[in-house]
């Protein structure tokens, strides 16, 4: 057999190969949308792969092909939902903004957000019931969330350096007290409205708890 021969059955292989890893790539995607709707209604201890086959519309067995267990699929799931919001995190362009711009964006985003994607909030919820043991087990988790530090860390320090900020701002403290703020009210907001007997999720309460979040940070970090 020539090398020309040998070589052409490689060349028509590949286009069906790729073909493959995009059907494989679609249908974990698939997957892991399902496995997220049904995490945030039921938690971990509820959900049950079933269903998620249901949702998805594939075979049960197809799950289990690419996540072993029910863990194994909410560690990927609670990784993906990482990506997800750190994704869009980038889009913020955080470093080519003044610092007090760029904080006002992170804090404005982290509510959106939050709001946009309640089933992030359930899907925290969830874990912490579990002590992040998922998380913990997961490298990629923390290597999804250490790109967002080492960019407010280089907010702050340019706000430091043209003295807009004051020094010695911890930014996992700072990023923690921005994603608390926005988390800890929506997550309690039913409870919230019926001790202090008002509506904390209409328009005009959502305003405002954006601008207090953004004021309580902002006035952390400017130097006076």
């Amino acid at each position: 057999m020539t090398a020309t021969a040998r070589r052409t059955p490689r060349r028509e292989a590949a286009p069906a190969t790729d073909e493959r890893l995009r059907d494989a790539d679609r249908s974990q995607g698939t997957i892991l949308a399902a496995a997220r709707d049904e995490f945030a209604e039921f938690g971990l201890g509820g959900a049950r792969v079933d269903r998620i086959a249901e949702r998805a519309g594939l075979n049960k067995r197809l799950i289990y092909y690419y996540f072993a267990d029910k863990e194994t699929l909410f560690q990927a799931v609670l990784e993906q939902s990482y990506r997800d919001i750190r994704a869009a995190e980038q889009q913020l362009n955080l470093l080519e903004v003044e610092p007090v711009d760029a904080v006002r964006r992170l804090v404005r985003f982290t509510w959106d957000y939050y709001l946009a994607h309640p089933e992030f909030l359930t899907l925290l919820n969830s874990a912490n019931l579990h002590k992040a043991r998922h998380l913990a087990e997961s490298k990629r988790a923390r290597e999804l969330n250490s790109p967002l530090i080492e960019t407010l860390a280089a907010v702050l320090e340019r706000g430091r350096r043209d003295g807009s900020f004051r020094g010695g701002v911890d930014p996992v403290q700072l990023y923690v007290s921005i994603a608390g703020m926005a988390y800890f009210y929506l997550s309690n907001s039913y409870t919230l409205s019926a001790i202090f007997g008002r509506d904390l999720l209409t328009p005009k309460a959502r305003s405002e708890r954006l601008s207090h979040m953004t004021d309580v940070t902002l006035g952390y970090l400017l130097h006076n």
